[in-house]
Order: C-alpha cells, then sequence, then structure tokens
C-alpha cells in the first residue's frame, strides 16, 4: 500500500483532522504531520506512553554521606533499526548504476537497513524465484537487482529486507507482459480460476490494482512460495510483508470459493453482508493464517531471517495497551489487519508501522505519537520500527517525527528513497536535492541519524513446529491444540489447505491435537520441525472454530 494507494491514504486521512499547537511549525509547514526539529517554545506534544528509558537506583546509605542521587540507568531500546524503504515504482533498482547509487546515498545518510522492493505485483525484481520477472523497458537486460543490492549493501554493513506486496496482483494500466503471470492465469478473466479477491458485485478493481484473495488455498500457496523462493535463493536478510490484508472498503472476499469455504467451515447459508462480524472475524482470519504460514515457511528454512510486516495505522491510535479499543479501527476492522496478535504470537520479528501523518493537518501529530505508544505496548517479543512518510512532509517535519519516534525507543523507516521530500513528491525538487536536504537535518546535532547505529542482532522467534491435516473436503477452520504436560499451552486454527503451526512455543516436547488426530514431537532449540500429515476422517459435521485462545 506503499505506492499507487498512498494518495488515496491522503485523501482519507486529511477531512478529519484538527491542527496540532507546534507553535514553531505552524507558521512554516502547512501541509505536514509532525513538529519539525524540538522547538522548546512550542507546547510538549504527549510522548509516547512506552517503557521508561531510565530506571532509578539508590545507593545504599554511607554514615556520614549526604544523601544518594538516584542514577539513570539507560534502558535499552526496543529496536535500533534505522532504515529506508526503496520502491521499484521509478529509478532505483531498474539498473546496475541506479542501484549502486542507492546503496552509496544509504550509506551516505547513515541508515543500517534497506528495504528494497522485491516483488511487485506477482512479479519479481529478480531472476530466480518462483515468480516471473517483471516486464519493464526501463530495466536492464539480464539484470538481477536483489543479487546487486544484497551484494553492495552488505559491503557497507548495511541489512536487507526483501519487501513484498504479497497480495497484489495487477494494475490495470501497466500489466506484467509475460503470459505465465499470475494475472494472465488466474485474473480477472481466469472465470473459476480466478484468485482475486472481489466485491459482492462480482468487480475486482481497486483504482487500477487487483488483490488476490488470501482466502483461496490456490492463491494462498502461491503468495507463500514467492515469499519463501526470495529467502531460498538470496542472502537477504529478511522479508517484509506488505499489502498483508484485503483492501480499503470492507466490502471484499466475495469469490464462489472463498463463500464456499466459508459456508463449509462455520455451517451458516446465504450472502454474508459486509458488516457480519462473524463474516469479519473469519476473512481476519485468513489474513493471519497467512503470515502465519509465510512465517513458519521462512524459518523452516533459514531461522535467523527477519520475518516483518509493514503494518497499517488508520486514524486515531488506541491508548496503550487497550486491545478493546484497537478493535474498533480501520486497521481491524476495515483491512482485516490483526498485527498485535501476529506479535503476541510470535508470527513477526519485526512490525515497521506505515505510520504515515502530516504534524500540521489537525491531530496527526498525536496521532503518530499514540500510534507508536501502542505498538510499543502490545509488541511481545517483536522489535517495532515507525515508518514515516518522508514523501508527505517537509525535510524539519521529517526530523522531527524521526527524532520522536527513536527517542521513543523504536526504530524507525523513512519511505521513501525516490520521494524524500514533499518537493520532491510535488515534482519541485529532484530526489538528490531532497536527499541532501534530509540528510542535513536528520545528521545535525540530536538527529535521528546524527550518531551511527548498528542493528546486528537475531529475531527472537527462531524455533516452533508446523504442519497439515489432510484426507479430508473441510481441512480449513479446524482448531489445533498444543499440549505440554497434558496442559493446552497454544491455541490456533487451520488455513484453506490444512495447514497449521506455532512461533511462540519453548522448546521442548510438546504434543499436537486436532480432529481427533494427535502427534507428539519436541520444539528444537532453533529452527521449525514440520509434523507429518495428520490423516482426517470426519464422522459428523466439523464445528466451527472461533480460531481465539
Amino acid at each position: 500500500m506503499k505506492t499507487s494507494s498512498l494518495p488515496r491514504l491522503v485523501t482519507l486521512l486529511a477531512p478529519t483532522l484538527s491542527v496540532l499547537a507546534l507553535a514553531s511549525l505552524a507558521a512554516a509547514e502547512a501541509p505536514v504531520t509532525t513538529p519539525a526539529t524540538p522547538a522548546p517554545a512550542a507546547p510538549a506534544v504527549p510522548s509516547p506512553a512506552v517503557p521508561s528509558t531510565t530506571a532509578p537506583v539508590t545507593a545504599a546509605p554511607v554514615t556520614g554521606a549526604p544523601p544518594a542521587v538516584p542514577v539513570p540507568v539507560p534502558t535499552p531500546p526496543i529496536s535500533t533499526l534505522r532504515g529506508l524503504w526503496v520502491d521499484a515504482f521509478g529509478p532505483g533498482l531498474k539498473t546496475r548504476a541506479q542501484v549502486a547509487q542507492v546503496v552509496e546515498e544509504a550509506a551516505a545518510l547513515g541508515v543500517n537497513t534497506l528495504f528494497v522492493q522485491a516483488i511487485r505485483r506477482g512479479d519479481c525484481l529478480c531472476l530466480h524465484s518462483s515468480l516471473p520477472p517483471v516486464t519493464d523497458a526501463d530495466f536492464e537486460k539480464n539484470f538481477d537487482p536483489l543479487t546487486i543490492v544484497t551484494r553492495l549493501a552488505h559491503a557497507r554493513g548495511m541489512r536487507v529486507i526483501a519487501w513484498v506486496s504479497v497480495t497484489g496482483a495487477v494494475n490495470a494500466k501497466v500489466p506484467n507482459k509475460n503470459p505465465l503471470h499470475v494475472a494472465r492465469l488466474h485474473g480477472p478473466n481466469a472465470g473459476a480460476a480466478s484468485w482475486l479477491s472481489r466485491r459482492p458485485d462480482g468487480s475486482w478493481q481497486e483504482g487500477l490494482d487487483g488483490w488476490l484473495d488470501p482466502a483461496i488455498p490456490a492463491a494462498a500457496d502461491f503468495m507463500v512460495e514467492g515469499v519463501v523462493s526470495l529467502v531460498r535463493n538470496y542472502p537477504v536478510d529478511g522479508i517484509q510483508l506488505d499489502r498483508i490484508r484485503y483492501p480499503d472498503g470492507g466490502g471484499w472476499g466475495y469469490d464462489p470459493k472463498t463463500l464456499a469455504r466459508y459456508r463449509a467451515e462455520t455451517g451458516t447459508r446465504g450472502t454474508p453482508a459486509p458488516s457480519d462480524p462473524r463474516w469479519q472475524d473469519w476473512k481476519r482470519e485468513q489474513v493471519t493464517a497467512l503470515v502465519r504460514r509465510v512465517a513458519l515457511e521462512v524459518k523452516a528454512l533459514r531461522p535467523t531471517a527477519w520475518v516483518s510486516a509493514a503494518t497499517i495505522t488508520y486514524g486515531p491510535p488506541p491508548a496503550p495497551g487497550d486491545l478493546a479499543a484497537f478493535h474498533k479501527t480501520r486497521t481491524y476492522a476495515d483491512v482485516l489487519q490483526d498485527w498485535p496478535t501476529w506479535m503476541r504470537d510470535g508470527l513477526l520479528d519485526l512490525n515497521v508501522l506505515m505510520n504515515y501523518k502530516r504534524d500540521a493537518v489537525g491531530d496527526q501529530g498525536s496521532w503518530l505519537d499514540g500510534w507508536n505508544a501502542f505498538a510499543a505496548s502490545v509488541r511481545g517479543n517483536a522489535e517495532v520500527a515507525g515508518g514515516t512518510a518522508l514523501y508527505l512532509n517537509s525535510p524539519a517535519v521529517t526530523a522531527s517525527q524521526a527524532t520522536r519516534t527513536v527517542a521513543s525507543g523504536l526504530g524507525w523507516v523513512g519511505y521513501s528513497y525516490r520521494t524524500p521530500t514533499l518537493d520532491v513528491y510535488g515534482t519541485r525538487q529532484t530526489t538528490g536535492e531532497g536527499l541532501s536536504a534530509i540528510r542535513t537535518v536528520l545528521k545535525a546535532p540530536g538527529g535521528a541519524l546524527a550518531t551511527p547505529m548498528s542493528w546486528t542482532g537475531q529475531p527472537r522467534n527462531m524455533h516452533g513446529l508446523l504442519g497439515r491435516v489432510v484426507g479430508t473436503a473441510t481441512p480449513g477452520g479446524r482448531t489445533v491444540e498444543a499440549l505440554r504436560d497434558g496442559q493446552v499451552i497454544a491455541r490456533t486454527v487451520t488455513d484453506g489447505g490444512g495447514h497449521y503451526g506455532f512461533l511462540n512455543l519453548a522448546p521442548g516436547p510438546v504434543e499436537v491435537r486436532v480432529s481427533g488426530q494427535r502427534w507428539a514431537e519436541p520444539v528444537p532449540e532453533v529452527g521449525v520441525i514440520r509434523y507429518p500429515d495428520l490423516l482426517v476422517r470426519d464422522v459428523a459435521p466439523v464445528p466451527a472454530a472461533s480460531g481465539k485462545p
């Protein structure tokens, strides 16, 4: 959602916002979201409710000595990630010279990680994956961007995360021309073989884009393999799941195959309304199941790979820890993205919020801080970084947003290399001029990139189990329990293909039970163990599973 739907996001956010009282910025930055460099004279912005960065330590009293003074002990930050998104919708990744320039300019900026677009719309900016390469006349022939960018970035000490538009399938204006592309084999004109998410009237376009439906098992298989093939074939440090949701608007998922699955697994009849809570819960679980399966398959292949997602932060934020309020947000109720659960269940090692706000527009400045605070409060073992919209803001505001984000203990990622300022996005400035402008403010004393920062840690989620149930026409929606010493320690549900798994179990013996079948095998210290397929024979209707622990 970082590209074609970005102007739409601005349109959705802008009308309901009120001006944030930051006196030092208001006069200079009308279209921005967060305060510029800290201004002592301005009213204080509510700080994110994240764990305190200092802890008082009192020395033991000594007779005759003055009273002990509390000594602040720094608390480690949630993340030291400092990153930059590099998209494929313009110059940057299309030639060897462009890639070399990206890496050099990123190194000069001082970031330690590049989020490089690898899968765009069912195609890859690479030559060795399960997907066809992108078809673009501007691409250098026989060129593999992912190979070159990982080589050059690693040589400069930067990590590379392969950024994937998971459900992206087609753009009606610039379709991929490869006859094996998913939009040609399973697109809008494929009839019963279509994998696109649809509205109740059968329409499939959201703007110019078509999205794959996570609830169609064959489409899920395709999406999972596309991501895993990157980790199999390239030395990337991890993957980032973008567009891991349903399109905006709520009224999606009405492909006949999806409706048939829903009816079979829940026992309902008819066609559910878009606002039907049970229907929403079921579709939300399909998105979570796709995240779960990607994470498990990636960790089974390479446990040290980072599994990340670029997540939605629409509208005003919930208070820290308030999951009930989160369930009323558009993130959860409209696009059906439950990223607090993804972090809690160990499915994400890193959550990068798409916290795209403009400080001088209504309450967006406080929204940015509030979403950072909420994410920090529900992160489980995951690292969290705040992603800010360089393209919506002046350099001064970008500097303030980045500074506030890292001051709260979070990592920071800017969107994007190609459009690093509002003036570049509005074609009033070149990319080079914009990069120079943000480099000046981000590396100034006190700036987010003033001090070189490494990001060298390992993910916390490096072990688990996965399996599958087979032998039934309805493998999805079945409750799976993990037990240790006879006690249930976790629950999940199978996806449309019968797949299940856990990434939040401590190493040691575990028994899995599902639909009358069971299997016991220890979770390893490192790695994901694959259980054998469990054969299910249904003798009675399958009870609907809620998917809730």
